[in-house]
C-alpha cells in the first residue's frame, strides 16, 4: 500500500478532463468542461472560440412526414419530430405554424369541469419535472390546478366542485383539495 503513484490521483490529469480531438473551428485543443446543466465538451480557446457539443450525442429522429394527413390550422401534412420533451407530432411549416397534436393520455376519463371558473375543463399536464397535474383549459384566465387526479364529485362537506383521488397508508381514498375542508372517504 506504501507504493502508491500519487500521480494517478491528481486532479489536473483526469483522464476524463482531456478529449484529445481538435476544434471545427479554430483547430485548438477540446476538453471536458463542467457547467450547472452537466457536462459538454468545449474549446480551451473559449473567449475567442465559442465552440461547443453535448458530451453525450443523444440519438435524434429525423422528422419524418405523416403521409395523408393534414394540419388542421394550416392545411399542411404533419410530421413526427424529436423535441427536448420527447417525440411528437407537429406541422411541417413549424415557423409559421405551431400546430402541435396532443397526446390523448385520459381520453377514458370524462371532461370534469374547472371548480373555480366554471368554463374550463380539468386537463390532464405534466410539468418540466415529469411530475403530473391537473390544471384548468383556460389557464392565462383561470389559474386552478390540483395534484391528484380529480373525481367529478361534489364535496358533502363543503360543497366544492370536485373531490381528487389520493393513496394513503389505508388505500386509495377520496378527498377534498379544499384545505379548510378535511373531508375524506375510502375508495
Amino acid at each position: 500500500m506504501s507504493k502508491i503513484d500519487e500521480q494517478l490521483f491528481s486532479a489536473h490529469e483526469h483522464a476524463l478532463e482531456k478529449e484529445y480531438e481538435l476544434c471545427p473551428e479554430c483547430g485548438s485543443e477540446l476538453s471536458v468542461k463542467h457547467s450547472k446543466h452537466g457536462g459538454f465538451i468545449g474549446c480551451n480557446n473559449y473567449p475567442s472560440c465559442n465552440y461547443t457539443r453535448p458530451l453525450v450525442q443523444h440519438e435524434s429522429i429525423e422528422t419524418q412526414v405523416i403521409e395523408g394527413s393534414v394540419c388542421p390550422e394550416c392545411g399542411h401534412e404533419l410530421a413526427v419530430k424529436s423535441g427536448r420533451f420527447g417525440i411528437f407530432i407537429g406541422c411541417t411549416q413549424y415557423p409559421s405554424c405551431t400546430h402541435i397534436e396532443k397526446q390523448d393520455q385520459a381520453s377514458d376519463k370524462p371532461d370534469i369541469p374547472c371548480p373555480e371558473c366554471k368554463t374550463g375543463k380539468l386537463e390532464h399536464r405534466t410539468s418540466r419535472f415529469g411530475k403530473s397535474f391537473y390544471a384548468c383549459s383556460a389557464y392565462p384566465k383561470c389559474k386552478f390546478i390540483v395534484n391528484y387526479p380529480p373525481v367529478a364529485e361534489d364535496c358533502p362537506s363543503c360543497g366544492f366542485g370536485i373531490l381528487v383521488e389520493r393513496k394513503g397508508a389505508a388505500g386509495m381514498r377520496l378527498e377534498c383539495p379544499q384545505k379548510t375542508c378535511k373531508y375524506k372517504r375510502p375508495l
